[in-house]
């Protein structure tokens, strides 16, 4: 194989790792943003009548915090297992609700792109 051909070969190559490093930056946010809209779908049909789930809303239920503060009294991840086995609190308006593996996922997105510094 001539010099002129394996400098070739291995240009196309370069160009395919280009394109596909390209298209996975393309791709990837797109996907996160899915996995969070997603999350925001689930927690407006399944906490919005007692908690604040936006940016600026207030908590309908005085003892609901608001999602965007969440934070503030304890790290998101520590979210994810009561939401996979169900979270159940002391006052009868909560109802208890399991959320699959792929729900966690978007709710823990969703809910972390909320928090306020």
């Amino acid at each position: 194989m001539s010099a002129c051909m394996r400098s070739t070969g291995h240009g196309r190559r370069l160009r395919v790792s280009a394109l596909a490093a390209l298209l996975l930056g393309s791709v990837l946010p797109a996907l996160a943003d899915g996995v969070t809209e997603h999350g925001k779908a689930l927690v407006e049909v399944n906490c919005a009548r007692c908690h604040a789930v936006g940016k600026t809303d207030k908590s309908s239920h005085p003892d609901a915090p608001a999602f965007r503060t969440l934070s503030k009294r304890y790290p998101i991840t520590d979210l994810e297992e009561a939401l996979a086995e169900g979270i159940s609190t002391g006052h009868p308006d909560m109802p208890e609700w399991i959320a699959s593996p792929e729900q966690v996922e978007a709710i823990i997105a969703y809910i972390s792109s909320l928090q306020q510094p």
